[in-house]
């Protein structure tokens, strides 16, 4: 198999990618996943006398290391999604922005819609024929203080039979805004791809600009980044157990954890002034190093914390009604977790033991990384015991990083990046695998920037969970993945 091979933040010549015909091309990427490979990415690159260049990004879990091919296509070339599933969400990608058609696709419904000719929201949706068969809309206005998207139920009675959810209402067209950079805006853009994920993808991105530049974060820095990365898991983790009580109407748990959330949220703005993070995570390290004082305090409030969390959570588990909501509810197979490739806890609460903080460390986890946990049922009750498990482990590695000693600057400087290279950086965030990709031009700016979120690979996971259960608990399945619409638009 062709391939040119890499790692987690390591760029390579651009021109060591090789080309191959779309036939080879083919054959080696469905060979390398049949030989336990994972698809990281499948991407159009550029567009030039009518042919495009499509990239693919292999993951060798085992490894940690990252497979590299392209191929030019013109017009048309057969799809890969019939054999492999988890592709079916780039191949639309790719169909929607470049107009190639993957030949054999079994629905090119688009993923954001493209920015002419198309108005937004305007789709044909899968439908259920039969004389008891209705259907439910809901959205793309929701009745809370949240994002765009619009669900589509196809129901027999109370019975979801499909479900199809349609994004892309606020396509902000952050990718492109990232071209020609890194500039003044960049750092900035990359803080706002998800908001409630700002320290994973600031990572990410500082990590394309060190390993563009050959610069390689002090012990400290890295320390101090893997704290904020972990507190980010730990606020959103905590959240979201909240966010499951109050579904149920489990109103104790609920009010707990969220008065948690806050309390983790101003742990993090302890460090930069920011609840979510922002202005923290810098090229080179980190934009201030807390004082002695500031971590002394910090201990002592996530030791309050850790009771207090530890408190809110028995109230979830004792409670035998509870269990019973959230109990063979929302189950994602193992094997429908590995076929649309799914990341993050709602692929380890269905077995898959997968997270780059182990698979692809570098550079944030080199000396220590949390203890790893994966589950297996795979239900609503699955994906929330799998969070409160790594809220656990992100607490225990946080008391251990903050009492080993570390050296180094907060931040070093970088150089210039290197020119016609190729880069990808992955970082386990708290929903799951994210993953920046960068080719640089000649003089070593942003020709091509490409970013997949967790929830990019997730949502047609949750359609997938839905069906056979009762339309009733969608709210509560929804939140048991709780994924998010701007990092999927971007």
């Amino acid at each position: 198999m062709d391939f040119a091979r890499t790692h987690n933040a390591v760029p390579i010549p651009a021109d060591a990618v090789p080309f191959v015909e779309i036939e080879v091309f083919r054959h080696d990427v469905l060979q390398a996943i049949a030989a336990g490979g994972r698809l990281l990415l499948l991407t159009g690159l550029s567009q030039k006398n009518g042919e495009t260049r499509l990239l693919a990004a292999i993951a060798d879990d085992v490894q940690g290391e990252i497979a590299l091919s392209s191929t030019i296509v013109s017009g048309a070339y057969p799809a890969l999604t019939m054999d492999f599933p988890a592709a079916h969400h780039f191949e639309r990608e790719i169909h929607e922005q470049w107009g190639v058609d993957p030949q054999g696709h079994p629905w090119l419904k688009p993923v954001r819609f493209p920015p002419t000719g198309t108005t937004i929201g305007k789709a044909d949706f899968f439908r259920v024929a039969g004389a008891e068969i209705h259907e439910v809309a809901v959205g793309p206005v929701h009745a809370g203080i949240i994002e765009p998207g619009h669900f589509r139920f196809n129901c027999h009675g109370e019975r979801v039979i499909h479900l199809e959810i349609s994004l892309g209402y606020q396509h902000r067209g952050i990718e492109r805004a990232l071209q020609g950079g890194p500039h003044r805006r960049t750092l900035h853009l990359a803080e706002t791809i998800a908001g409630d994920t700002t320290v994973g993808h600031t990572t990410a991105y500082c990590q394309i600009l060190e390993g563009l530049s050959g610069v390689a974060c002090s012990p400290r820095a890295r320390s101090r980044r893997a704290l904020a990365l972990e507190l980010e898991r730990i606020a959103n983790h905590i959240g979201d157990l909240g966010a499951l009580a109050g579904d149920v109407g489990f109103l104790p748990a609920a009010a707990y954890c969220g008065r948690l959330r806050g309390d983790a949220l101003n742990m993090t703005a302890m460090f930069c002034g920011s609840r979510l993070g922002r202005g923290w995570v810098r090229p080179g390290g980190i934009a201030l190093d807390p004082s002695a004082e500031t971590l002394r305090e910090f201990k002592r409030r996530m030791q309050d914390a850790e009771r207090d969390m530890r408190n809110a959570v028995r109230l979830l588990w004792k409670s035998s009604s509870v269990r019973g909501r959230f109990e063979h509810i929302g189950i994602l197979t193992r094997q429908a977790a590995a076929d649309l490739g799914v990341v993050g806890p709602a692929a380890r609460a269905s077995g898959i033991d997968r997270d780059a903080r182990r698979d692809f460390p570098a550079p944030l986890y080199s000396e220590r990384l949390p203890a790893i946990v994966v589950g297996d049922a795979g239900d609503v009750f699955a994906r929330a015991q799998q969070r409160w498990r790594e809220i656990e482990n992100s607490i225990a590695f946080i008391g251990q990083a903050l009492d080993e000693p570390t050296d180094g600057p907060a931040r070093s400087a970088l150089g210039g990046l290197a020119p016609n290279a190729v880069i990808a950086s992955i970082v386990e965030g708290w929903r799951g695998e994210i993953l920046h990709l960068a080719l640089t031009d000649p003089a070593g700016r942003f020709a091509q920037y490409k970013i997949v979120d967790p929830s990019f690979r997730n949502w047609f996971a949750l359609a997938t969970a839905m069906r056979g259960q009762a339309i009733m608990n969608f709210p509560l399945c929804n939140k048991s993945f709780n994924l998010s619409y701007c990092g999927h638009d971007l």
